[in-house]
């Protein structure tokens, strides 16, 4: 079987390397590279790789990104200078990677893993849940991409009103408009600065500056009236969080 392979590396060197040590690999053939993050998104769709290249640190859109969009299809092989708090993000979710400058022989073990997988169809983790369990302490989301159809959406962050857990699905309040996005709310609310969004409810998150006043709902719940007059149910431990952060507000 021939592995259908795209290159994505906003690097040129980085590039050259990897095509020059896939020379040898006659099973591999590269149909498409690519520079940014947008670019790989098209290339996906229009080529339907086997494998995918993909760097974290780009413009426009980062690896995790990039893998938020294209879906679980493709086997991936990071290429990454990342630090090891996400390789052990990757080890754990048994995505491999290849750590910034590599050897020809840690390459040709990447592509041994790669085609076991693909071999075996195993199943790829969530991106979504990937990329939070990936961020370094400290580090917070600043936008959250999302597909729709043939369109990419980008949330800044301090945009997102409330997002709401529906099954294994988010859906994201932002300025008026919903948008559903494939990610369990915990995973979400990992990834969110804890200072700013709350986990009112188990299916509720809010953005702290959206609430314009809490009003009462049954004996153990509130709702949170947000700027825009969405109301939000709050738990009864969803409710002191909330309170807390407001007072120190």
């Amino acid at each position: 079987m021939t592995i259908r392979a795209i290159i994505v590396d906003d690097e040129e060197l980085a590039r050259q390397i990897l095509h020059e040590y896939l020379r040898s690999e006659s099973d591999i053939e590269v149909v498409a590279e690519c520079a940014n993050g947008f670019d790989a998104v098209k290339a996906v769709a229009e080529h339907k790789p086997d494998l995918l290249f993909l760097d974290v640190q780009m413009p426009k859109l980062d690896g995790f990104e990039v893998l938020e969009l294209i879906g679980s299809d493709v086997a991936v092989v990071f290429v990454t200078a990342y630090d090891q708090y996400a390789m052990k993000a990757f080890d754990a979710a048994a995505v491999d990677y290849l750590l910034k400058p590599f050897d020809l022989e840690r390459f040709r073990t990447a592509l041994q893993r790669v085609r076991r997988r693909l071999g075996e169809k195993a199943a790829q983790p969530n991106p979504a849940d990937l990329k939070a369990a990936a961020q370094p302490p400290g580090q917070h989301a600043r936008r959250i991409v999302v597909k729709d159809g043939t369109r990419v959406h980008i949330i800044p962050i301090g945009h997102l009103d409330f997002a709401e857990a529906q099954d294994d699905y988010v859906a994201l309040h932002s300025a008026g408009k919903t948008y559903l996005k494939q990610q369990t709310i915990s995973s979400l609310e990992s990834s969110l600065d804890s200072t700013r969004f709350v986990r009112v409810h188990r299916s509720y998150i809010v953005n702290l500056e959206r609430v314009a006043k809490i009003e009462p709902y049954t004996k153990d719940t509130r709702l949170a009236i947000l700027s825009d007059d969405s109301r939000v149910p709050m738990s009864r431990a969803g409710y002191l969080r909330l309170k807390e952060l407001m007072d120190k507000g």
